[in-house]
């Protein structure tokens, strides 16, 4: 999606200045090595296409969209280890891991976390009701209510079959809420102007949030290697409870066309240009990596 590039590049940028502050070290190039690999960068233009749906400036979104990927950073690096998913392979490249080792690997998801907080509370352009709001929504969606509770509801789950219901609460929690997070951190930073469409925004957040994680698995049976940029089959052989495995891979696609359409739904409530925010949830379940 040609549209993304130009906040793909901005964000890169600011998180390439921002970690090069800080003295060489083992533990400064493993940060970097996960934070400035690339991806798609979707929960920090989310932060920036919210904001800018209500005029905020982009000079105030980028320590918000930067801290949003600093934490899901954070998660990945940890996510890959063997005592989680045991992936050796991540964005094309070795994972932090095989790198630099586990204990390195550990420390720079330990300080990529506190890194997010350090983000927020350091901007400038936000006043400080607003920040503190935003560190109680990101710490909400990225520990024991959220994410972590889902990564592990994930690992509990397998080798188990679990009903549709149970899927969805874990995928809600690992990757819904940072997702949904990066929405409302991009509201909250938008001031009053976004206050009364909270609601619509939380629902289009939740229906992509989910739509993004069955594409993952749809990802994992049919997807290529190359362009996702880590093994394929990988869901399967730790036995994984996945959509496609659970309600077969034609429903799991229809799934996403139906969340497409609530997530389309929720923005047509609000008054504003939300056509950008339609376009990315169009790329999230067109998505090939």
């Amino acid at each position: 999606m040609n549209s993304l590039k130009p906040l793909q590049e901005r964000i890169d940028n600011y998180l390439a200045t921002y970690i090069s502050q800080f003295s060489p070290s083992n533990l400064q190039q493993a940060m970097s090595y996960s934070l400035l690999a690339g991806g798609k960068r979707i929960r920090p233009i989310l932060v920036y296409l919210t904001g800018q749906m209500f005029n905020c400036p982009l000079m105030k979104l980028d320590s918000v969209a930067a801290a949003i990927e600093s934490m899901h950073t954070y998660s990945l690096i940890h996510d890959d280890l063997p005592a989680m998913d045991n992936d050796n392979l991540r964005r094309g490249k070795p994972t932090c891991h095989i790198q630099f080792g586990q204990a390195e690997a550990i420390l720079a998801g330990d300080a990529l976390q506190s890194l997010a907080f350090s983000l927020l509370s350091e901007n400038q352009h936000i006043d400080n009701q607003s920040k503190i709001k935003m560190i109680s929504e990101l710490a909400r969606a990225s520990g024991i209510a959220g994410m972590c509770l889902g990564q592990s509801l994930d690992l509990q789950a397998e080798q188990q079959k679990v009903t549709l219901e149970h899927l969805q609460n874990i995928h809600n929690h690992k990757t819904g809420a940072l997702i949904q997070a990066a929405v409302r951190l991009g509201a909250y930073a938008s001031g009053e102007e976004a206050k009364p469409y909270y609601q619509n925004l939380d629902n289009y957040a939740q229906a992509i949030g989910l739509a993004f994680q069955i594409q993952d698995d749809i990802l994992d049976v049919i997807g290529e290697q190359e362009l996702m940029g880590k093994p394929q089959g990988s869901d399967m052989a730790l036995e994984k409870s996945t959509y496609p495995a659970l309600v077969g891979l034609q429903n799991a696609i229809e799934m996403t066309q139906k969340l497409y359409q609530q997530a389309i739904d929720s923005l047509t409530q609000i008054p504003y240009n939300n056509q950008p925010l339609k376009d990315l949830a169009g790329f999230i379940i067109n998505r090939n990596s």
